[in-house]
């Protein structure tokens, strides 16, 4: 195998933050929804965070209209930090400075319709360029004691090629999902040898699907710039992906960590449990007040 050395590293993430969020309304009737708090963070936040600790370098995000709320928040804010320095609100600072952006890492593109994710990610293909790059979905949020893209990043720099995160769903679900062919399965990393978007439960190749974690090259793109459309009438990211096996090396990586989706409001409602658990401030007091509702 491959030593690390031979790999170009990952540096940039793609965000496809453009959607509307509908199946949060009235709440994200102005507010995005990646702004949605979980926990003491909006979703965004934890995205940001996994991938700046995966050791990713710039952050592309693709927005659509009424977004700047995004941008703002990763903005340096001068008057509430003079603020909370006054009323001697140290801790409150660093919570603050750690949602800070580094100057000149965070980039900006539009999708200026919902074609699909395969689209939204084609609109950051000039800001890629010619090197391989992550993608993350901030509706998936997993609790993880290393971030599943630290993982991911590990794994690719063995394997090279392309990385998704995969996990195991339930066969009436696969319509849900982009779902694998396996060629092979090691418990831990899988090879693929075909991708399906969405498909019903009777067609699927297996019940493993892809989440909201990739490491992708970017040739990727060749295939996107067809815009060619599938499950759904949308240019799906799967469809493209599937054109790379064969051509490239394609795996799956078992991840460690507990995933929520938070592109729901019973997933969302879940994970702030889950996070508020584990928050050594309140994480005692939500337990006590979950157990009035057993």
């Amino acid at each position: 195998m491959s030593t690390a050395k031979t790999f170009k590293p990952v540096r940039k993430a793609v965000f496809p933050v453009a959607g509307l969020g509908t199946r949060f309304l009235p709440a994200t009737k102005v507010m995005p929804k990646e702004m949605l708090p979980l926990n003491d963070r909006p979703l965004i936040q934890h995205a940001y965070e996994e991938a700046r600790d995966a050791g990713i370098e710039e952050f592309l995000f693709v927005t659509g209209r009424q977004k700047e709320m995004l941008e703002e928040h990763f903005d340096y804010q001068p008057e509430l930090i003079e603020t909370l320095e006054r009323r001697g609100k140290t801790d409150m600072i660093e919570k603050i400075t750690n949602s800070e952006m580094p100057e000149g890492k965070l980039f900006l593109t539009r999708q200026p319709r919902p074609l699909g994710l395969g689209h939204a990610i084609w609109c950051a293909k000039k800001l890629i360029g010619d090197e391989p790059f992550a993608i993350m979905l901030p509706d998936d949020v997993i609790l993880a004691e290393k971030g599943c893209l630290s993982q991911m990043v590990e794994a690719y720099n063995e394997t090279g090629g392309n990385v998704v995160a995969v996990m195991d769903v339930p066969k009436k679900d696969t319509a849900k999902y982009g779902v694998l062919d396996i060629k092979s399965d090691d418990g831990k990393i899988v090879d693929i040898q075909g991708l399906v978007e969405k498909p019903l439960p009777e067609n699927a190749p297996s019940n493993t699907s892809i989440i909201g974690r990739y490491i992708l090259q970017p040739e990727v793109f060749d295939h996107l710039s067809a815009f060619e459309t599938g499950a759904g009438g949308e240019i799906q990211l799967t469809d493209a992906m599937a054109k790379l096996i064969g051509n490239q090396p394609f795996y799956g990586l078992r991840y460690e960590g507990q995933r929520y989706d938070c592109g729901s409001r019973l997933g969302f409602i879940e994970a702030n449990i889950a996070y508020a658990l584990q928050d050594d401030e309140i994480g005692q007091d939500v337990s006590n007040i979950l157990t009035k509702y057993k």
